[in-house]
């Protein structure tokens, strides 16, 4: 059986070069509308991938399955995840936790979602999205949620230093409006989406993406509705010993890609920076201690 760690999405992605044509098409019919696309009949599944119903059971087996109902049975506990409120959440981990030290538990949780995430990041499509972020000519919209405006507004502030033309779209939905009215095609929008998935950041990227802006989305690894527009999705594992998720792996990925992005434009990053201390010291901001 494979990594009880990934999804059925990851799974699918990491196979996709074994597959037959077939096998393929089933395949990205499934991770089109994922995870609903799999919950129904398997001859419903096979119509709507125009595929045989042999060639699902074939696909489930790569997999890792021995049939479509474990197929299914997985899928539904990823839904049943996905949707897990604080409380939920609390309770699952309170009723096996070890006797350890919570820091130790919790350290322990992190790194194992690190450790994780980076074994299914593909370094390829994280390059892609820091050049969309780091491109000059293009203008940058970062957007978080409820909870994930804290990395959105952390991510704006250094790309604000790094390079010209970055917005950070406040997260109330009343305002979109106004961010979108400038938005242009070409346009980037990065945007910070994890469970429970929040139907206002789904409507903002359904409008950036009608009017043609590309989206570099941050989520978790069942993720985000947003994947299905997403030029680039960079998925972490956020599961701890909490009533809560963890930002950690988020953060991480967040900051990579602020390395990443200074390192691209580190000439104009540079000027922007002096620029910036110049201004610091007329405004005597922080202390000086020489």
């Amino acid at each position: 059986m494979a990594d009880a760690n990934q999804t059925i999405a990851d799974r699918i992605q990491e196979r996709l070069d074994d597959l037959t044509r077939a096998e393929r098409q089933l395949a990205l019919s499934i991770l089109g509308n994922y995870p609903a696309s799999g919950l129904g009949p398997l001859a419903a599944l096979a119509k709507g991938a125009n595929v045989s119903v042999p060639t699902v059971a074939r696909m489930v087996q790569k997999l890792g399955y021995k049939g479509y109902p474990d197929f299914q049975a997985d899928l539904r506990d990823e839904l049943g995840a996905m949707a897990k409120g604080p409380i939920a959440k609390h309770e699952t981990w309170a009723g096996a936790a070890p006797s350890e030290h919570v820091l130790n538990r919790f350290t322990e949780a992190v790194i194992d979602n690190i450790r994780n995430t980076m074994a299914h990041i593909d370094p390829d499509e994280f390059d892609e999205a820091c050049a969309l972020v780091a491109d000059p000519d293009r203008h940058v919209h970062v957007v978080g949620g409820r909870i994930t405006h804290t990395l959105a507004e952390y991510l704006f502030m250094h790309l604000q230093v790094i390079r010209p033309n970055v917005t950070h779209v406040q997260s109330t939905s009343n305002t979109w409006p106004h961010y979108l009215l400038n938005a242009k095609a070409g346009d980037v929008f990065v945007i910070f989406d994890v469970r429970r998935y929040e139907n206002n950041t789904l409507k903002l990227a359904e409008l950036a993406f009608a009017r043609g802006a590309k989206i570099v989305l941050f989520t978790d690894q069942w993720r985000s509705p947003v994947h299905r527009m997403a030029n680039v999705t960079l998925t972490s594992q956020i599961i701890v010993p909490s009533a809560w998720d963890s930002a950690t792996t988020i953060m991480l990925l967040a900051e990579s890609m602020i390395s990443a992005v200074q390192t691209q434009n580190w000439e104009d990053t540079k000027d922007r920076m002096q620029e910036l201390e110049g201004i610091f010291d007329k405004t005597r901001l922080f202390r000086k201690f020489t």
